[in-house]
């Protein structure tokens, strides 16, 4: 039976997204829970190292983006490059995906920040204005309940958005170092789905999020994946291309995924 209905797959096509609820089995859920606390420990420790509270839009104990450190992990490895995530990657993208981007996204308890509206593409033309790209998409992996009250992400569809086939300029935000693109009056659609859900939306709509008031972190995986390699090298120095499904076959092949070929951070020590 096929994770996307015809449904689901056309809200894509025509909004930008579309939301899977509680479709992860609980044992991915719990691996990802685990995994998702070993890296919250990772950076910190790297903020120790540097002496620093604030590093990019980490914002330690308040709110945390941990990216591309799936190669320490062979859990991760088997999630991202899964059947599952395959088939839902394949609705969106075509025949063809490689990944792009994955990242832990988590808000501290009580004092997790907001995060300002934007297009996930504006974050990479920002840095690199020549990296045109057709929409990638991103699947937002939650690992708590999520709802208003600790941080969702409100989402504006293409239609009210303006933003099917657009990428709009982005510009720092003081303090928090966002990027913010959209000024308008539109509060966009609050998420609010179970933990184990799946919501995918394009790099091309408008989100954002509110702070977490509650007194329990708000946990996100954010795997993303595109139709083919994003830029040059240059984009690669943050981001990846690492070859994943080709004529709707996983091709994926651990033995090489190596960082010198497709991005940041090698396999120094690969975790169970």
């Amino acid at each position: 039976m096929s994770l996307l209905t015809p449904q689901q797959q056309a809200l894509y096509h025509e909004e930008g997204y579309f939301i899977l609820p509680g479709v992860l089995p609980p044992e991915t859920l719990t691996m990802l829970r685990e995994e998702c606390s070993y890296f919250l420990g990772y950076m910190d420790a790297s903020m120790d190292a540097k002496g620093v509270e604030v590093d990019g839009i980490n914002h330690r104990g308040k709110r945390y983006f941990i990216g591309n450190r799936y190669r320490l992990s062979q859990r991760m490895r088997e999630f991202l490059f899964s059947p599952m995530m395959a088939e839902v990657a394949q609705a969106a993208l075509g025949p063809d995906v490689w990944l792009f981007n994955e990242q832990w996204v988590v808000k501290n308890a009580e004092q997790g920040m907001k995060f300002g509206w934007h297009q996930d593409s504006g974050y990479v033309m920002k840095s690199h204005p020549d990296a045109q790209h057709p929409p990638y998409l991103t699947c937002w992996v939650t690992l708590d309940d999520v709802s208003e009250i600790n941080g969702t992400v409100y989402l504006l569809p293409h239609s009210r958005g303006g933003t099917k086939n657009t990428i709009y300029s982005h510009e720092l935000e003081p303090g928090s170092n966002d990027l913010i693109a959209y000024k308008g009056d539109d509060p966009g659609d609050p998420l609010i789905v179970p933990a184990g859900t799946i919501v995918g939306f394009s790099s091309y709509n408008f989100h954002r999020s509110g702070p977490n008031t509650t007194n329990r972190m708000r946990r996100i995986y954010l795997p993303q994946y595109a139709s083919g390699p994003i830029g040059d090298d240059s984009v690669r120095a943050w981001a990846m291309a690492v070859p994943f499904v080709r004529d709707g076959k996983i091709i994926y092949d651990r033995a090489n995924d190596k960082a010198e070929n497709h991005g940041p951070f090698g396999t120094k020590k690969s975790r169970g």
